[in-house]
């Protein structure tokens, strides 16, 4: 027990003792002096699972004396008359010692091998991460440095298209770079328990149009969302909202075939924000979902690009604010991520009057 203190130890493993001794003699017309010592052997074997070394070698030595002194014929003595019983006696201390220790050993084995293995998942963690960043942000940044080199180099030989190309070339690297470093700096934030959600009245409709317009679509992708006029304001963090919008898009924009619709659906539910972003392209493999959110994770056979942070970072910040989401598949094709925010509401007109 670490959260207890070494003298709530004593008490505990004393208190066990005294409370189960009180039973079995209560009991000792039906319960024998030699079960009463298989029952105390019992609770100190308990206590070693969840104290110290010392407090428990303490409450062996209380057991053994209790049952002499209350148990073994003649009672309410430390005398002995039978053989046997001293035996007995001698056997049953040695057995509690020997019990409260190799029960506190297996313990401490037991955390050596659970930090041993927190190590090395620690270290895979680190090796993914260090080869995640080693291509997701030299790429960006050999892009943008070969670029400039080039516009530097040869500026007068290059036609306007060229340049304007190149320039094009730079702009998408920088985009890239920045969305791998703010998935970092949001990742950090989440794992330090620094993130503080800091509520405020939105307009969902609007938060998602102006994320819709800043999200680039590429190979024939459609986002399609439709406000919805008589939805009602919501008090939640907007930037968190966002984010959490932007990386759906992303992720699907990104893994999804040429084509691919992509579906916004904002509700109001009772006493939450309801959103649905659905798409119309494979889905996700069914033995793969419970894994989609966990951090630095990504999809067997998956194309180059990402660091596997986007959903790991979606669900943070739901659940940041108090949420949940959940994935399946579409029955018709493609994946439907379903996300449930608690928040005040008021309408417009209710809030001029607050």
């Amino acid at each position: 027990m670490k959260s207890l203190s070494t003298k709530q130890q004593y008490f505990f493993g004393t208190f066990s003792v005294a409370l189960v001794s009180v039973i079995c003699f209560s009991a000792q017309a039906y319960v024998g002096y030699k079960i009463t010592a298989l029952v105390l052997l019992f609770v100190v074997s308990v206590n070693a699972m969840f104290l110290d070394i010392l407090p428990v070698l303490i409450v062996a030595l209380i057991s053994a004396f209790v049952w002499d002194f209350f148990f073994i014929p003649p009672v309410f003595t430390l005398h002995i008359n039978q053989p046997e019983d001293i035996f007995m006696f001698l056997m049953y201390f040695i057995i509690a010692m020997v019990s409260a220790v190799l029960n506190y050993k297996t313990r401490q084995w037991q955390k050596i091998a659970q930090q041993k293995e927190e190590k090395e998942n620690a270290i895979k963690l680190y090796n993914t991460l260090l080869n995640s960043l080693s291509h997701e942000l030299r790429t960006p940044i050999a892009t943008i440095l070969g670029t400039v080199d080039t516009l530097k180099e040869n500026k007068e030989k290059l036609s306007a298209e060229n340049q304007t190309t190149l320039l094009s070339e730079i702009d998408t690297a920088s985009i890239r770079l920045n969305r791998q470093v703010e998935n970092l700096l949001n990742m950090s934030r989440l794992e330090s328990g620094m993130l503080k959600p800091k509520a405020d009245w939105c307009d969902v409709n609007e938060l998602i149009n102006s994320v819709v317009q800043k999200t680039t679509a590429i190979n024939g992708h459609k986002i399609m969302f439709q406000s919805d006029e008589k939805l009602p304001l919501f008090k939640l963090d907007a930037g968190l909202l966002e984010q959490i919008i932007h990386n759906l898009l992303h992720n699907a924009i990104q893994y999804t075939p040429e084509n691919t619709a992509i579906k916004i659906e904002v509700s109001h539910q009772q006493n939450n924000c309801l959103l649905v972003v659905s798409d119309n392209g494979h889905g996700f493999p069914e033995n793969e979902i419970q894994n989609v959110f966990d951090k630095f994770y990504r999809l067997p056979h998956t194309k180059a690009g990402g660091s596997g942070l986007g959903l790991s970072i979606v669900k943070g910040f739901i659940e940041a604010q108090g949420g949940a989401v959940e994935l399946k598949n579409s029955l018709q094709g493609g994946a439907i991520f379903t996300i449930k925010i608690p928040a005040e509401t008021s309408y417009i007109t209710n809030l001029k009057n607050e």
